[in-house]
């Protein structure tokens, strides 16, 4: 601006510009290092302020874990680790605060008792001692390995424990270390983002505001090993109304048992899980809300118990809750049931298998009676040969788990075997060589019917057109019934019938005739 063919006026002006615009950024910069001062102060007052009332609830702790060891010994130790922890990293972050004044050159004016705010504009003092490129120097991982090495000391004394666990959560959100994106939205290292290129007045700033949160932190766990942080713990907004039944199915009609309670998940990781003796994996079986999958195989039809403890570690000792709860398994549904109005029928003097079941209950629970019923081998499995009459009802009663016991019956019509047919080459009415009906057997078939009941044929009579009928015994035609066939002519209508048979059970109805027309 002050180069160029200007003219030596013209140059002039352009100066005087220059140094007024700079004039306003310094005082413009004043300002804000002077805001930066006074937080800087409430800070270290406040540090103050805290390092007392923990030094008194520390000294509170170690009274009560003599007056109560069972109760507060624990406590009083892990209050007193982490004084010890939050000391030693309040004290690093006090030599890097003053590593910054000593390379500036900034001193206490004693007369005000202040830092001299307004003059710690430099930027280069962190700069060049904790960055250098993309990377840190070795004084920049030395102070993030302190900042971590903090967190992982607390994380350590606090360790697993339930109880801790919502601290815990505080406690990594006060000293988050991961990357943040700059103003252009491109994530840097924590370390640069917050120190990095900032007045020293800042920087100064931040590290006492990172002392507060040391004081903080050690205060909110003392506040905890005492018992003083309960809000959270003891406030009903944080419950809820969970039911519990006494188990998990129930039939109709029956009343609903079981339990209202109030209570809330813990959304805190046990460090162990059983079910009936096997251990779960935990990895796999609790979710975001602190609940635990259960994946096995059900027993068998009837009511289950559910047997199993969760594991917690409270106050450095493993704490065991109980699993207690039961299940209903009832019949897998597989088939659909369809019945026809008028159909349900038995067979006089056959076995007639039966499969009986009362929806939702165990067959050792359920008994069926009738006329002719017997127990069979199988579940639900039963046999009935039903003798006289026309009709029979099977009764089933079933006994529930409350012990009470309800039934139904089924009507059953019975009926005799069906006529079989008579048959010859396998067909009632048929165009046969009369060599064939000759040789031929006499056959009594029962035609659809779903009993294996062979039949054995026991006599026939056989009428051959101009001939007097002929009686046989068995299945084959006689000497006499051969004898009138050689005199039927080709064309003839040979008809046999009054076919007996027998069963090995019941009485047989005589068969349909057969109808043989002679081919030759």
């Amino acid at each position: 601006m002050a180069g160029g063919k200007l003219s030596a006026r013209q140059k002039m002006i352009n100066l005087m510009y220059l140094v007024f615009i700079a004039m306003m950024a310094m005082n413009m910069s004043k300002e804000v290092l002077s805001a930066f001062g006074l937080m800087e102060a409430k800070f270290a007052s406040s540090n103050e302020a805290t390092t007392e009332r923990n030094e008194t609830l520390l000294a509170d702790l170690e009274l009560k874990s003599e007056e109560k060891p069972e109760e507060f010994m624990i406590p009083a130790s892990k209050a007193k680790e982490v004084s010890i922890a939050s000391e030693k990293f309040y004290n690093y972050i006090e030599t890097l605060k003053n590593d910054l004044l000593k390379k500036g050159e900034y001193a206490i004016d004693p007369e005000t008792g202040k830092l001299p705010f307004e003059a710690m504009d430099k930027t280069d003092i962190l700069d060049e001692a904790w960055f250098t490129g993309d990377r840190f120097t070795k004084k920049g991982d030395e102070v993030m390995a302190n900042i971590m090495s903090y967190k992982s000391e607390v994380r350590k004394i606090l360790g697993e424990d339930i109880k801790y666990s919502k601290a815990l959560e505080s406690f990594e959100d006060l000293f988050k270390t991961e990357k943040e994106p700059n103003k252009d939205g491109k994530k840097i290292e924590w370390l640069n983002y917050h120190f990095q290129g900032f007045p020293a007045i800042a920087s100064y700033t931040k590290l006492t505001a990172m002392q507060n949160d040391v004081k903080v932190t050690e205060a909110g766990m003392m506040n905890l090993f005492l018992g003083n942080v309960l809000t959270d713990a003891v406030s009903l907004n944080k419950y809820q109304a969970i039911v519990l039944s006494d188990k998990s199915a129930f039939f109709a009609g029956e009343k609903f048992q079981g339990r209202v309670v109030i209570g809330k998940y813990a959304k805190v990781p046990p460090t162990g899980l059983s079910i009936g003796g096997q251990s779960i994996d935990l990895a796999e079986a609790i979710d975001s809300t602190g609940a635990a999958r259960l994946d096995f195989n059900v027993g068998g039809v009837g009511e289950h118990e559910i047997d199993g403890k969760f594991t917690f570690l409270e106050d450095g000792k493993p704490l065991e809750i109980p699993i207690k709860g039961n299940y209903v398994v009832v019949p897998r549904p597989n088939s659909a049931t369809i019945s026809a109005d008028k159909m349900n029928v038995v067979y006089r003097g056959v076995v007639n298998p039966m499969t009986i079941s009362f929806a939702g209950v165990p067959d050792n629970k359920v008994s069926a009676s009738g006329a002719g019923l017997k127990k069979g081998t199988g579940m639900g499995k039963y046999s009935m040969v039903p003798t006289s009459g026309r009709e029979v009802a099977i009764n089933v009663t079933a006994t529930l788990d409350d012990g009470s016991k309800v039934s139904d019956k089924a009507i059953f019509r019975i009926k005799d075997i069906p006529k079989p047919a008579g048959q010859m080459a396998g067909k009632s009415f048929a165009k046969l060589p009369r060599n064939n009906v000759e040789i031929g057997k006499v056959d009594a078939v029962l035609l659809d019917f779903d009993f294996d009941l062979p039949l054995t044929v026991t006599g026939f009579k056989i009428k051959i057109p101009g001939q007097p009928s002929v009686t046989c015994a068995g299945n084959r035609l006689n000497g006499a019934a051969k004898g009138a066939l050689r005199k039927a002519k080709r064309g003839a209508a040979i008809q046999i019938f009054d076919i007996k048979s027998r069963s090995n059970g019941p009485i047989i109805k005589p068969a349909t005739p057969i109808v043989i027309e002679l081919s030759n």
